[in-house]
């Protein structure tokens, strides 16, 4: 989910790590009076830090978190890295299977998450690894439109805001191309997933257009401009622009009436982890129901922990961002790897970035 400047051209290349995959955990024996570390990548402000210190206290370790901004820059750090640098990634789905396809992550062991069985079914239905063989759900969300309600006259729900002239330098997109040519084909009315050099052509003129009026494309600041007032309509990811609002009533957020992305981020773990069992231990751990509750409280962001629902407040189990009623959830649309084609979106992008 939240995320960056995409170089997806570099994920048709295979990464030059060894890529072991032992069944036995391969765990470094930790100097006397020394606690083991877990090594963590994933996304800025994804972990409550009390849930985080709580099961260092548990497990007996430590738990070091290295963050990121896109999954290609997650994919590019991972080319450049030590051996064994990372112990437990967060990528979202459609990188899993990268990731998955070129043999860089583990198989898991079942025996060792006994909270498996606590994942939604419904998620699972619409998840790449039904089987949970490599990848265990995390956290779900929706890309929305973000606005500050008392000084956008008219809004209306939908992409068809980013035209509107009169908030020309208030506006943004995010730096991320699946996601910003996505809402364009969406407008359009089509797939965001689409191949079709004619729709593609045709989004890469609106993004153009909508270009002229936005301040810029960003991914990490949209949320604290929307906060501020320095911008009037951002265009992000649902968890983030929540984050935002308490204690600022005047943020409202829509999910455009054309449809948008729905994005999942998966727990997975690297074939050359040194922290195998401890990282099982970490996801076993997320999946426990009242740890994911607290989880979905704090990040704003959906754990798709069907046992875990129960224990969520009323305001949330009522918030459509995080549990989407049909006619909402039948306009969202997942975002695919799309093999070789993804060059086709880099090169749009880049020739939109290029445009003055």
């Amino acid at each position: 989910m939240r995320r960056g400047g995409w170089r997806v051209a570099a994920c048709a290349v295979a990464l030059a790590i060894p890529c072991g995959c032992a069944e036995k955990p391969l765990e470094e024996p930790a100097s006397p009076g020394e606690k083991p570390v877990l090594r963590i990548y994933t996304w800025s402000d994804y972990v409550k830090p009390e849930l985080i210190q709580r099961f260092e206290r548990e497990n007996h370790c430590t738990v070091a978190i290295d963050t990121y901004d896109s999954n290609e820059a997650m994919y590019d750090h991972l080319k450049s890295r030590e051996r064994g640098s990372y112990d437990l990634l967060f990528p979202s789905s459609y990188m899993v299977k990268i990731l998955h396809d070129q043999d860089l992550l583990r198989k898991l062991n079942p025996g060792w998450i006994p909270n498996l069985r606590n994942i939604d079914s419904a998620y699972l239905a619409m998840a790449f690894d039904q089987e949970m063989d490599h990848s265990v759900p995390y956290a779900m969300g929706i890309t929305c439109l973000g606005y500050r309600g008392s000084q956008v006259k008219g809004f209306a729900p939908s992409w068809g805001m980013l035209d509107r002239a009169d908030l020309a330098g208030r506006m943004s997109m995010l730096d991320d191309y699946r996601e910003t040519i996505g809402a364009a084909l969406k407008f359009l009315g089509y797939s965001l997933n689409s191949t079709n050099d004619q729709e593609l052509a045709q989004a890469k003129a609106v993004v153009l257009r909508w270009k002229k009026n936005l301040a810029g494309f960003d991914n990490e600041q949209y949320k604290e401009d929307l906060a501020s007032g320095a911008s009037l309509v951002v265009h992000g990811y649902g968890g983030d622009l929540m984050q935002a609002r308490p204690g600022n009533p005047d943020i409202q957020i829509a999910v455009p009436r054309e449809g948008a992305a729905l994005s999942f981020d998966d727990m997975v773990i690297p074939a050359d982890a040194s922290q195998v069992e401890l990282a099982h231990a970490f996801i076993n751990f997320i999946l426990d129901p009242h740890v994911a509750a607290e989880l979905t409280e704090f990040i704003c962001f959906l754990c798709p922990n069907e046992v875990s629902y129960q224990y969520l407040s009323a305001e949330t189990r009522a918030n459509p961002l995080l549990l989407p009623p049909p006619e909402m959830a039948e306009k969202l649309e997942m975002i695919a790897d799309l093999g070789k084609s993804t060059a086709k979106y880099e090169k749009l992008w880049q020739e939109i970035q290029d445009s003055p």
